[in-house]
């Protein structure tokens, strides 16, 4: 498929031999059992070079898989209060929240939820998003700070 009538040939050790014909660089590739991959047609004459193909794929693939797992992967725990929660349930769903922060390394949205005229207390639930802010200060920050989205309060902690 290499339509060059001369190419810069690499050999599978990575060494040069030269500037020869495609066809003499084919023969030379069938010999060693290898294939002839064209490494860079844009160059004046085009690179190729020796190297098994199907190998050189199968590592590609490989190295690809293992930098998606590498990657920085992260969802996000919801915990869900209401303005009339009590203090030791609000202690319970930090302490649930700091296990997410810290063992799972997740980010955790922070619902406050207003049913009815319970919106009146809107300045309780602020104090409860600032008591949770406080608790997990050491290792969390806040990444969108406590906000109204409808009927409900939000903030997302996300580990430091």
């Amino acid at each position: 498929m290499i339509k060059a009538r001369e190419v810069r040939l690499i050999d599978a050790d990575g060494n040069q031999v030269g500037v020869i014909p495609t066809h003499q660089a084919q023969a030379i590739a069938e010999a060693s059992g290898l294939d002839l991959v064209e490494v860079s047609p844009t160059a004046k004459p085009p690179v190729c070079k020796i190297m098994d193909y199907g190998k050189y794929k199968y590592q590609q693939t490989k190295k690809l898989q293992e930098a998606k797992k590498k990657a920085a992967s992260f969802s996000v725990k919801e915990i869900k209060v209401r303005p009339k929660t009590g203090d030791h349930d609000l202690d319970t769903k930090i302490g649930h929240m700091k296990r997410f922060l810290t063992e799972d390394r997740d980010k955790v949205k922070v619902t406050v939820m207003f049913r009815g005229r319970e919106i009146a207390f809107s300045e309780r639930g602020m104090q409860m998003l600032q008591r949770v802010q406080k608790a997990v200060e050491e290792i969390a920050i806040v990444e969108q700070a406590a906000r109204f989205e409808g009927r409900t309060l939000v903030m997302i902690l996300a580990p430091k």
